[in-house]
């Protein structure tokens, strides 16, 4: 990456790097605008030998789009990113993200839907 990207450009670039799938779960995050809250609802998954999201039930490879639905273990919520955080990360026990880049990252995606819910953009998690 050369300091000649704009701001925009670095974090899409970034957004294509390989990560490590949380063993713990993993979160769909979206903004509830009638109630004025920030929603983030938990699935487990179990990681197979290939580092791919299955169905802890059954196995199956979770597919991004197109898979069945599955129910959340719980909805967390707060009107305020950091609301949401302390609700998740510190009132959870025990929490249900076990990796530091996962936190980050739900960090990150909460200010971006705070801001939209504040905004009345659209939020679409990345």
């Amino acid at each position: 990456m050369t300091a000649t990207l704009s701001l925009t450009e670095l974090d899409n670039e970034l957004s294509k790097r390989d990560i490590q799938l949380d063993p713990d779960g993993y979160f769909i995050i979206y903004i509830n605008r009638e109630d004025g809250l920030i929603c983030a609802d938990h699935y487990t998954n179990a990681i197979n030998d290939q580092g791919l999201a299955v169905d802890p039930d059954t196995g199956e490879v979770i597919a991004c789009k197109g898979s069945k639905p599955r129910m959340p273990t719980k909805t967390f919520t707060g009107r305020t990113a950091k609301e949401i955080c302390v609700n998740l990360l510190e009132k959870t026990q025990p929490t249900p993200v076990s990796m530091l880049d996962h936190g980050a990252y739900l960090g990150r995606e909460f200010m971006r839907a705070e801001y939209a819910l504040k905004t009345g953009e659209d939020y679409i998690q990345d």
